[in-house]
């Protein structure tokens, strides 16, 4: 084990702000958890926010950010794991006020670690990362309200982003006619390789003019986007259908009415990543493993960077320049 190694530290004072590599050592890292040596993480929207000064995401500094990881284990405080132990962490409070996965080595407490599950690789969990665990409990949630493939079309809006991209690639693995919206006409072909079945635009969900009720036309919804979008997704659903809602960049305001809910049965499924229960986190990666592991989940990854990498590319995906994955070799 190396006595010093390197780590992304950003850090904030009055008066600066800094993203770097910085060499580091143990005493660095939390007292107590799991000892891990990372492999791999990934970039998501939120470890965007914590490279820009005002990104409201870390609690304090200077902080080690990532919100995934995916690492062996050296060693361990907690019997439930031993030395060469391969392992995945993601949510909680990882790389928002716990050191996170930016980093060769990490300490992470027991209760926040899932072990790699059969049939996957480090690399594999880090490509779906965070963003394909939610669309993973997008697609658990909507099947347990009753969505199958001979239902009808399914909808992802925000399709050519980390959770849009998986939920493609996942729902066609099951066989769904899958329904992808974009504002990005340059990325169709992209998303054609991933499985959509059919590409419309943005303002084919919501022309601006939301209606209490409008066509029915997709018996279920995966949507990272929120606000407006939500609303005028909400009117468009099938009796008896369901939305599963897991991001914001939309807004926050839904400008919706009742009538989607008591009048055609809808469901809205919010969809927690950060919190989730264990048994069913443990449940969702084990399904990521088998029955919802697309055979193209490496078209997913846009690029794999390094460490030293990671300054240039984090603000990207802040400014909608980044498609799928951004896997992080550590």
């Amino acid at each position: 084990m190396k006595e010093q190694f390197k780590a992304l530290i950003v850090n904030k004072t009055d008066n600066s702000f800094s993203v770097n590599i910085q060499n580091l050592s143990l005493n660095d890292l939390p007292n107590e958890g799991v000892l891990i040596k990372v492999e791999y993480s990934g970039i998501n929207y939120k470890d965007g926010l914590t490279s820009i000064p005002d990104g409201k995401i870390v609690k304090s500094y200077p902080f080690i950010p990532g919100i995934d990881l995916a690492g062996t284990v050296v060693s361990s405080d907690d019997s439930r794991y031993k030395e060469g132990d391969p392992v995945i962490a993601t949510s909680y409070e990882i790389g928002v006020s716990h050191f996170g996965g930016y980093s060769e080595y990490a300490r992470i407490p027991g209760d926040w670690i899932v072990p790699l599950p059969a049939g996957m690789t480090l690399k594999e969990a880090m490509i779906f990362g965070t963003a394909g665990f939610t669309a993973a409990l997008s697609i658990d949630s909507l099947e347990e309200h009753g969505l199958a493939p001979d239902k009808g079309k399914v909808l992802v809006t925000g399709a050519t982003g980390g959770v849009g991209s998986m939920a493609v690639s996942m729902l066609a693995k099951k066989g769904y006619f899958v329904v992808a919206s974009t504002g990005k006409r340059e990325q169709h072909d992209y998303l054609y390789q991933l499985g959509a079945n059919e590409i419309i635009s943005r303002e084919d969900v919501n022309n601006g003019k939301i209606r209490a009720l409008d066509k029915q036309l997709w018996a279920g919804a995966i949507d990272p986007v929120g606000g407006e979008t939500l609303a005028a997704i909400l009117s468009k659903i099938s009796y008896n259908g369901s939305v599963a809602v897991s991001g914001l960049t939309g807004g926050t305001s839904v400008p919706a009415t009742v009538f989607p809910f008591i009048l055609r049965g809808i469901n809205l499924l919010g969809i927690d990543s950060v919190y989730c229960p264990m048994e069913t986190r443990k449940n969702i990666w084990s399904r990521m493993a088998t029955d919802l592991k697309p055979a193209n989940l490496s078209d997913t990854v846009q690029s794999e960077i390094t460490l030293e990498e990671l300054p240039e590319y984090l603000p990207r995906i802040l400014k909608g320049q980044s498609k799928g994955r951004v896997i992080v070799r550590i």
